[in-house]
C-alpha cells in the first residue's frame, strides 16, 4: 500500500500521525520531500538580478461513484460508450504514475472533490450487503484503491452521506488521508466535523518549503438530502461563508499556495429552489468572492471543464478551475509557477488541463488488490430473481408512459399500502412518483437478475410518504411538465431536443401513478397539465392522498412544490432498489399486466404528440 509523502513513509508514522491529528484538531500540516532541484527549483533572472522557481503539479479527481475499473455492472461487460471514455481507478493510477514520473512524485499532490462512496453495486455490496460497518467488516474497496494510489487529500461529497454517518465515518477511518469539510459542522458545537484543511511542505534545496494549503468544502444541500442522516447532528453552511473564514487563516499560518476541493458545481444555480440560503453550485462564486484562492478543483456537477479563468473582485486576481468528468474519466492537472523573491514564494502562473484516461491501460498494482471484492459483486448482481414476459426498456421513458417505471411507482405503492394499513391513513388512496433515472436500462425478456433491476434505479434512495392534495399534486404535475420544450403544434417533434428544458436533469422529471393527465407541450411552461382526472373523475383539489416519494424527492430535491413541507406519515431505510427486487422476487414472473397503465401522454391542442 502506498503512502504519502514523506515524514509519513512507514505505517508506524502514518499510524501515529493519524492518532495525533484525530486528537489535537482538524488542521494538519504533512512535510513533504525534498525537490529535485534540476528539475524544479530552477533559477531565473530577474530586473533585480536572480530568482528562484518552483514548479508543483496538482491532480484532482471527482465524482468517482465506486468507479474502480473499467467495468459496467449494469451491462456485465467492459464500460463502453459513443465518446469511447473508460472510467475507473485503475486507469487514473496510470495516469498518476506518469505525472509523478514526469514531475517528480515530491513535487506533486494528488486531491479528489467528493462522491466516493456511492454509484455502483460495488460501493452498495461493501455498504449494505457485506458492509464495513460490520464487526471485523472489510475494507472498502474505494479506500484500499485511493490508498494505493496515493491520494493526498479529499472533499467530502454529499453522496459520502447517503448510507448514514457511521459508514462514511468508517471509511474516514480506513483512508490514509485526510477527508475535508470546513463548512461540515457539528450542529451543537458550530465546529468543523471534519478537518477542514491539510497544509503540505515541499522542500526546495537552499530555500524555504513552498507551503500548499487544501481546503475542502462541500455542497450544503446534503441538510436537505439526506436530512434523515443529518438533521440536528450536521450543518452545511454556505461554501463562500466558509472559505472566507478559512482561507485568510491560511494565509496567516505561512500557505505560499491556497487551493480549494470543492464538492460544488461551477454555474452558480440550485436543484432545491429556495429551501436554504445557499447556492448549491458556487465554485466560482468562491473564487470570485474570496481573495488568496489560485486554484479549484471543482466537483458535484459532473461536468468536464478543463480551464475556467474566475477573476476575483477584490483583487482582480485569477483563480483557475477545472472539473475532470465524473467516475474516473478524467484527470485534472493544475500547473503551478512559483517564484521566491523578497524572501517569499508567491505564485506567478496557474494552468490547467484534463487527461482522459482512455489513453492507458488500468494499473496491474489496482486490479490486482481488488480483484476478489470486484468477482464477489459480479456473482453477486447476477443472481437470478424472477422471469420477464417481455423486455422492458426506458429508452422511450422521457416521453412515452412507460411499463418499466410503472414497475417502480408499483412497488412503492405496495409497499406503502402494507406499512400504513391499521394506521389512520390506511383508508386514503396511495399515489406514487417515479423518475427515468436512466436512458438506458433494460430488463431482458426472460432472466431477470439483481443488475437488471439495479440499472432501472441507479440511486440508493429510500421511500418517504407524504399527504398531498388534490391541487397540490396539480402544482407538482405542472412544475414536472416543465421538463419538455415548448413544442409548436405543426413543428416537428424531435425526441431529442423535446425535453431537458432549461437543463432539467432527466431524473427531475417524475411521473406520477395512479392519476390520468395528458401533458400539452405547445403551451408555454405553467399551463400545460389538462384533464387530471383520478378514478375517471376530474380530480379534487380538496381530495387527500398518500404520495410514495423517494427520499430524494421528499427532502426538496429538484425543488418540486409542496412535497418537502408536507406531512410526512411514514419512512424507511430499506432503498428502493431492494424493494424491486423483493418484488419480482415474490412474484416470481414479471409481467406488465400487473403494473403497467398509461396515466399520461405529451398532446398539443388535445391531439396526442405520439
Amino acid at each position: 500500500m502506498t503512502l504519502p509523502i514523506g515524514d509519513l513513509d512507514t505505517p508506524l508514522n502514518r499510524r501515529k500521525f493519524l492518532q495525533k491529528s484525530a486528537a489535537t484538531g482538524a488542521g494538519v500540516v504533512v512535510a513533504g520531500a525534498v525537490a529535485a532541484p534540476s528539475a524544479q527549483a530552477a533559477e531565473g533572472t530577474t530586473a533585480k538580478g536572480p530568482a528562484k522557481r518552483y514548479s508543483l503539479t496538482v491532480m484532482g479527481t471527482t465524482d468517482l461513484h465506486g468507479h474502480v475499473f473499467n467495468w459496467d455492472y449494469f451491462k456485465n461487460a467492459e464500460y463502453s460508450d459513443k465518446a469511447g471514455n473508460a472510467q475507473g481507478l485503475a486507469r487514473i493510477s496510470t495516469l498518476v504514475n506518469q505525472v509523478r514520473a514526469e514531475k517528480g512524485r515530491c513535487n506533486t499532490l494528488l486531491l479528489d472533490a467528493g462522491d466516493t462512496i456511492q454509484g455502483t453495486p460495488l460501493t452498495y455490496y461493501y455498504a449494505k450487503v457485506d458492509p464495513i460497518t460490520a464487526e471485523g467488516g472489510p475494507v472498502h474497496p474505494m479506500a484500499q484503491a485511493m490508498n494505493a494510489i496515493g491520494y493526498d487529500a479529499a472533499a467530502l461529497g454529499n453522496h459520502e452521506f447517503n448510507y448514514g454517518i457511521e459508514t462514511l465515518r468508517k471509511f474516514e477511518e480506513q483512508l490514509n488521508f485526510p477527508l475535508l469539510g470546513a463548512n461540515a459542522l457539528d450542529a451543537k458545537t458550530q465546529r468543523p466535523a471534519f478537518r477542514p484543511y491539510v497544509i503540505k511542505k515541499f522542500r526546495v534545496p537552499g530555500l524555504p518549503s513552498v507551503r500548499v494549503a487544501v481546503l475542502g468544502l462541500t455542497n450544503p444541500g446534503i441538510a436537505i438530502w439526506d436530512k434523515a442522516y443529518v438533521q440536528g447532528r450536521l450543518e452545511f453552511p454556505g461554501l463562500e461563508e466558509q472559505a472566507a473564514k478559512w482561507v485568510p487563516r491560511l494565509k496567516s499560518m505561512g500557505a505560499d499556495v491556497v487551493v480549494v476541493s470543492a464538492h460544488s458545481g461551477s454555474s452558480g444555480t440550485s436543484s432545491y429552489g429556495d429551501q436554504l440560503p445557499y447556492v448549491e453550485n458556487s465554485a466560482a462564486l468562491v473564487a470570485q468572492q474570496v481573495p488568496d484562492i489560485d486554484a479549484v478543483l471543482v466537483g458535484h456537477a459532473h461536468v468536464e471543464i478543463p480551464e475556467l479563468k474566475v477573476t476575483n473582485a477584490r483583487t482582480g486576481k485569477t483563480v483557475v478551475l477545472s472539473e475532470p468528468l465524473a467516475y474516473a474519466e478524467r484527470l485534472s492537472l493544475f500547473d503551478i509557477e512559483l517564484v521566491f523573491a523578497k524572501g517569499r514564494w508567491s505564485v506567478e502562473s496557474v494552468s490547467s488541463r484534463v487527461l482522459n484516461s482512455n489513453i492507458v491501460a488500468d494499473d496491474p498494482k489496482i486490479t490486482r488488490l481488488l480483484s476478489d471484492e470486484h468477482v464477489k459483486v459480479v456473482e453477486y448482481v447476477n443472481q437470478v430473481v424472477g422471469t420477464a414476459t417481455e423486455t422492458l426498456t426506458t429508452v422511450e421513458a422521457r416521453y412515452k408512459d412507460a411499463p418499466i417505471i410503472d414497475l417502480i411507482t408499483k412497488v412503492q405503492e405496495d409497499v406503502v399500502r402494507a406499512a400504513l394499513a391499521g394506521t389512520e391513513y390506511a383508508s386514503l388512496p396511495v399515489l406514487a412518483q417515479a423518475s427515468p433515472l436512466s436512458r438506458t436500462s433494460e430488463i431482458p425478456v426472460g432472466e431477470v437478475t439483481i443488475r437488471d433491476l439495479s440499472s432501472l434505479y441507479v440511486y440508493d434512495n429510500t421511500l418517504v410518504a407524504k399527504l398531498l392534495t388534490g391541487a397540490q399534486l396539480k402544482a407538482y404535475l405542472e412544475y414536472s411538465a416543465e421538463y419538455f420544450v415548448q413544442t409548436a403544434p405543426d413543428e416537428v417533434v424531435d425526441v431529442e431536443r423535446l425535453t431537458n428544458a432549461n437543463n432539467r436533469p432527466d431524473y427531475n422529471y417524475d411521473y406520477v401513478s395512479g392519476l390520468s393527465y395528458e401533458i400539452d407541450i405547445a403551451q408555454a411552461a405553467g399551463s400545460r397539465v389538462r384533464n387530471v382526472t383520478y378514478n375517471g373523475a376530474a380530480l379534487d383539489d380538496a381530495q387527500r392522498f398518500v404520495f410514495a416519494v423517494n427520499n430524494y424527492r421528499a427532502n426538496g430535491g429538484g425543488a418540486f412544490p409542496h412535497v418537502a413541507s408536507a406531512q410526512e406519515v411514514w419512512s424507511e431505510s430499506t432503498e428502493i432498489r431492494t424493494r424491486i427486487a423483493e418484488w419480482v422476487t415474490a412474484k416470481g414472473v414479471l409481467d406488465p399486466k400487473d403494473f403497467a397503465s398509461v396515466g399520461w401522454r405529451l398532446t398539443r391542442g388535445g391531439a396526442p404528440v405520439f
